[in-house]
């Protein structure tokens, strides 16, 4: 436990702290944040992605807020009995408070207590934290469905190009290729950030977290997954290859991989949802910058960074993103919205002699499989349309694709 002195102490020290934040450039989606009486607002994301400089940015929208960091290490003893001196000296710092921003909230056991106290006296929550299950299998008990989540993801291609003062290009997607969206990365350009990054996310998130013994072998399959971006897995030559002793360790694993935000895997999809999970499936990385760190593999391959960057800019609109493979053709992203596939998406860097037709005809056995009559193929710079017997083929640039999307 705390005394009062304590906290307000640290209080005050971080309302000093913030006074002269550097807020950076305007994040995307901030026009789109609605606070409502009812529900906490959760902002959700990896570690060092920008929440806390967005929270500050939704802040310079408000009035009468009060704002907490509980990653600060004078914390360590706070427990949930401290969240009443809490409220005093907030209040004694801030003076009257309708809205409470704090961040990361999740370091402290049974913080939902506190925040459903909130939401009954109508008072407005912004809260953020790093971890996915904050939003799912916890969060949906612990506030009782009473939150809005938003998801922060490093930098985008626009927020990249504001960043820099540039214009979508050629040039330009190359360079956002290779460095990714980390804001620290990309104004230190110093890839020992991200090397440390993925320690601290292993350590702190999974390894503490979860109390798990051994944090090396974590961190090994990480780089292995880092390092077959865009490949076929299955549990089980993961087992075999870890010396696992079990399967339902290995996918764990990986799910606190997804739960973190650093990995995410995709099925290949099936009609029949037992196939679906038997199947092999995809792993792709939160941010090319990260997993070119990480590996030795991943950093030499454009298609698969490609191929890694256009996954994520669909994860960011859409929870259900498959791949499609038979005994002859592959698909790189099938999208389900709602009952129906509704887009077929094909990555290659470029589109020549040699690929063209594997390529054109792995999409079009996608679109007459799920009856679908366009589709895209997404290249490093290649603009064209191509008409084949009923179907309609966009070949888009990169670029171009995520200028729009």
């Amino acid at each position: 436990m705390m005394l009062k002195n304590e906290i307000i102490s640290v209080a005050k020290d971080q309302r000093n702290t913030i006074t002269n934040l550097d807020l950076g450039i305007t994040r995307d989606g901030l026009e789109d944040i609605k606070i409502n009486v009812s529900f906490a607002t959760v902002i959700s994301g990896i570690r060092r992605c920008g929440k806390s400089v967005f929270l500050h940015q939704i802040k310079k929208k408000l009035n009468n807020w009060a704002y907490f960091n509980f990653e600060d290490t004078r914390l360590s003893n706070f427990k949930i009995d401290d969240f009443e001196k809490l409220d005093l000296s907030l209040t004694e710092v801030y003076g009257k408070i309708d809205i409470y921003l704090f961040d990361e909230i999740q370091n402290i056991d049974k913080w939902e207590i506190y925040i459903r106290q909130l939401l009954d006296k109508k008072k407005k929550v912004i809260l953020t934290g790093s971890n996915a299950s904050m939003l799912s299998r916890e969060l949906g008990t612990r506030l009782t469905g009473r939150y809005i989540r938003k998801e922060m993801f490093p930098f985008s291609f626009n927020e990249y190009l504001k960043l820099n003062k540039d214009k979508p290009s050629l040039k330009s997607i190359e360079s956002y290729l290779e460095k990714g969206g980390f804001p620290e990365f990309l104004k230190f350009k110093n890839e020992d950030q991200l090397q440390e990054l993925l320690i601290n996310i292993i350590d702190n998130d999974i390894v503490v977290r979860h109390n798990l013994k051994n944090s090396k072998i974590v961190k090994n399959l990480a780089i292995y997954l880092f390092s077959n971006i865009g490949k076929e897995y299955s549990y089980n030559n993961l087992k075999k290859l870890f010396n696992l002793g079990s399967i339902n360790t290995l996918i764990s694993f990986i799910s606190y991989f997804e739960d973190c935000y650093l990995l995410f895997s995709i099925n290949r999809f099936d009609y029949s949802i037992k196939k679906q999970i038997i199947s092999p499936k995809k792993i792709y990385a939160i941010d090319n910058g990260l997993a070119k760190a990480n590996s030795l593999s991943f950093s030499k391959d454009l298609g698969r960074m490609l191929e890694n960057m256009v996954f994520i800019n669909l994860r960011k609109k859409h929870e259900n993103i498959f791949y499609y493979k038979d005994d002859e053709f592959e698909c790189d992203f099938i999208i389900k919205e709602k009952e129906s596939i509704t887009k077929a998406i094909q990555v290659c860097l470029e589109l020549n002699s040699e690929n063209k037709k594997r390529e054109i005809s792995g999409l079009i056995k996608a679109l007459s499989v799920f009856n679908l009559k366009e589709g895209i193929i997404i290249t490093k710079d290649i603009d064209d349309i191509i008409l084949q017997d009923e179907y309609n083929i966009k070949v888009v640039p990169i670029w171009k694709w995520l200028d729009k999307n």
